[in-house]
């Protein structure tokens, strides 16, 4: 079997992967548009299965030529390299976003968008996910990452999550307490999609749920910026006591910049890219930032944001990339 690493060999892999998959892949598609920093190259091959049995082909591609694969969701964790991406890249988004409710178990698909499914969640009288709207990834991508914020994240509500491993090319159903959920993390692997997700949650009170809902919205908008970045770069050091904000402000970086990226007036835990800019300029400087919190204070930072298609970025990333 081909090395990942052989690089000389990739052009002829990428060719034998085209001819296994058939029409199933499309080449040379640009990945900023697929994530919310809107910045880097294309993915040597794309595909958008529509079913189980897509991914199986996808699996039987991988097998043979050893590429390396990216699970796509929104792109709301994802710093795609200026050079795009010389593998195949994968999204959920042909094989729908439906959900559905028996009782207070709530069954949804991958690729549907967070916020939405807060909010449809909320107008049928359920509570337990109402942190989600200020969340701006996919179930899958959520499940994969462990995402959470205002008090709740996945693990308190997730039951189970249907997996395709497209290294043995099987799909099952696993248990949350096996998927080893912590702080922003789990051992979802790359080669691992998130097909669907099993939900708990409560009966509630549409109206305190919609007040809720309303809350955390008018709060980011308060104290979040928009534009061009991928939410919280760092975790946060010490979760509910020590904010990794408050180091960066502590060392002096908030609105510092470096190329056309730069560290966020509004909230210094953002690294915003601008129109037309570099993704090399973005993860220079979260390599910058962390490694001067990391000098001046003693902390050493761990990044949220997944890099894509680098070859010369240190920058210790824990997060998963379906987000």
């Amino acid at each position: 079997m081909p090395s990942q690493n052989d690089d000389d060999h990739i052009p002829s892999r990428i060719d034998r992967a085209v001819t296994m998959l058939g029409e199933l892949a499309e080449q040379q598609v640009p990945l900023a548009p697929l994530t919310t920093y809107r910045l880097g190259g294309s993915a040597a091959i794309m595909v958008r299965p529509r079913s189980v049995a897509d991914l199986h082909v996808v699996a039987d591609a991988l097998a043979t030529t050893d590429l390396p694969v990216l699970v796509l969701g929104r792109g709301s964790n994802v710093l795609v390299a200026d050079n795009g991406f010389a593998g195949i890249a994968v999204t959920l988004s042909e094989m729908g976003v439906d959900f559905s409710i028996e009782h207070t178990q709530v069954t949804a698909a991958a690729a549907l968008a967070l916020p939405q499914l807060a909010r449809r969640l909320v107008a049928a009288s359920l509570t337990g996910f109402e942190w989600a709207v200020g969340v701006p990834g996919s179930v899958g991508g959520a499940v994969r990452m462990n995402a959470g914020g205002h008090g709740g994240d996945m693990a308190q509500c997730l039951v189970e999550a249907r997996l395709f491993d497209l290294r043995t090319n099987q799909c099952a159903w696993v248990k949350a307490d096996r998927l080893g959920l912590r702080f922003r993390g789990s051992d979802i692997a790359d080669h691992q999609v998130v097909i669907e997700a099993r939900l708990q949650l409560a009966h509630g009170d549409r109206e305190e749920s919609e007040r809720v809902l309303n809350d955390i919205v008018h709060w980011r908008r308060e104290h979040q910026p928009g534009g061009q970045n991928a939410g919280s770069v760092f975790v946060n050091p010490i979760p509910g006591e020590l904010a990794a904000g408050e180091l960066i402000d502590r060392v002096g970086l908030r609105g510092f910049a470096l190329g056309s990226a730069c560290v966020s007036d509004k909230h210094a835990n953002f690294i915003q890219g601008s129109e037309g800019g570099r993704a090399s300029d973005v993860r220079d400087l979260i390599q910058l930032v962390r490694d001067r919190v990391a000098a001046e204070t003693g902390f050493v930072l761990r990044s949220e944001v997944r890099l894509v298609g680098f070859s010369d970025a240190p920058v210790d990333d824990v997060a998963g990339v379906q987000l």
